[in-house]
């Protein structure tokens, strides 16, 4: 029997490249609904209570009233957007969070879906936390370039439109310091401190890169460059999409720049360890419209529905 899924905000881009991986699929009926109805309260109602699954790629304010109409106890909502993803009845998509995360969303009917930013940089701070090796209550910092698809059909849009000479460089952007990642970078990485967060767009389409430097001597004392590389292998050693790359790895280093884009068009993580004597530099490197966004959605799928957690990826 197939699974029935019905997408609400098909036409962005998040919503697109969901279909993208659920097209091949021979265990999935996608629900589709009418262009001139897309904004028909009740024929969208119709569809998110006749589906499984429900992936809502729309506005904050617009998935909370998809929320609302659906009353089948059955639907499993996965919400792409910012409004659930630090509420206490909703469970946070990120499989790799926590051991007990998986159990959770396969039993759970409201799966908040992963920022692309904060997937990154809470694959590499929780389980330092976690271990002891980054105090809760550590002022950190957290920098982040991604493509511009990240922003959207508004600002792809205005990068392939050209003619302004400002894109070509990267730019910082949230520079009133409150990037909607915020709250569940800080939530769910089970810090007490919010993190001063800088994110940049780049002149490229996608492909994202998070880093978190740390200074050793503000950690606890057995918290050296391998204890760190240590615990996040540990984590991961089990896990098919995250991938701890080598301690000081040799091939970023002979690189000497390192690649924001060599994830892209997998639902991969590379997560790196670089250091000195008294200074490190955590990175986690993913494609944000993959496992940064549509990739991480279908992944709580399938966790979810209790198949293969790849299948589709």
């Amino acid at each position: 029997m197939k699974h029935r899924v019905y997408v609400d905000g098909q036409e962005g881009t998040t919503g697109l490249r969901i279909h993208e991986y659920l097209a091949a699929r021979d265990d999935i009926e996608v629900l589709r609904i009418a262009p001139e109805r897309r904004k028909d309260p009740g024929e969208r109602a119709r569809l998110l209570n006749a589906a499984d699954v429900a992936f809502l790629c729309l506005p904050d304010a617009a998935a909370r009233e998809a929320v609302a109409l659906v009353t089948n106890p059955a639907t499993c909502i996965i919400d792409a957007s910012t409004a659930h993803r630090t509420a206490n009845d909703w469970t946070f998509g990120l499989p790799e969070l926590a051991p007990t995360q998986r159990a959770l969303l396969r039993a759970s009917h409201r799966i908040a879906n992963p920022g692309c930013h904060s997937t990154g940089f809470l694959l590499l701070v929780r389980p330092l936390v976690d271990a002891g090796l980054v105090p809760r209550d550590l002022p950190l910092s957290a920098m982040s370039i991604t493509g511009y698809s990240g922003g959207g059909r508004r600002m792809i849009e205005i990068y392939e439109r050209g003619g302004d000479s400002r894109l070509q460089a990267p730019r910082e952007y949230a520079l009133k310091l409150n990037h909607k990642h915020v709250p569940e970078m800080t939530v769910h990485a089970g810090l007490t401190v919010a993190p001063v967060f800088m994110p940049v767009v780049g002149p490229y389409y996608k492909g994202l890169s998070v880093t978190v430097p740390l200074h050793l001597a503000q950690l606890p004392a057995a918290a050296t460059a391998e204890r760190l590389h240590a615990a996040l292998a540990q984590r991961y050693a089990d896990e098919r999409f995250v991938h701890v790359m080598p301690l000081r790895d040799p091939q970023a280093l002979e690189d000497a720049y390192f690649d924001p884009q060599a994830c892209n068009d997998t639902n991969r993580v590379e997560v790196f360890v670089f250091a000195n004597d008294s200074q490190a530099l955590l990175i986690a490197r993913l494609d944000n419209l993959g496992k940064g966004a549509s990739g991480a959605a279908v992944q709580c799928m399938n966790v979810h529905l209790g198949i293969d957690e790849a299948r589709g990826l």
